[in-house]
């Protein structure tokens, strides 16, 4: 099965929210790996590999949970790193 690694930015109001530990959460609900974080600049990244059914349903569920918040985000492929779980980092 094919496991890709996306990293996703997401913009507008998307810290203080709940937004890692509710990503965290359904990442860990439908078996994606990788993290999610606070960035400087006010958004949050998301590093997600898994199956492509798995990583679009928890982005798709992010986008409806949050929808007031997220003004914008973007994607890029993310290759080169391996996961073991799914953790909220700092």
């Amino acid at each position: 099965m094919d496991q890709p690694t996306r990293r996703y930015l997401f913009f507008g109001r998307v810290q203080g929210v709940g937004f890692r530990y509710t990503t965290a959460g359904l990442a860990r609900e439908c078996g994606v790996l990788g993290y999610v974080r606070n960035r400087s600049d006010g958004s949050v990244e998301l590093v997600v590999q898994g199956a492509e059914v798995d990583v679009d349903w928890l982005v798709t569920h992010l986008d409806a949970h949050f929808a007031g918040y997220i003004e914008r985000r973007t994607v890029e492929d993310w290759p080169g790193e391996t996961f073991a779980g799914f953790e909220v980092r700092r």
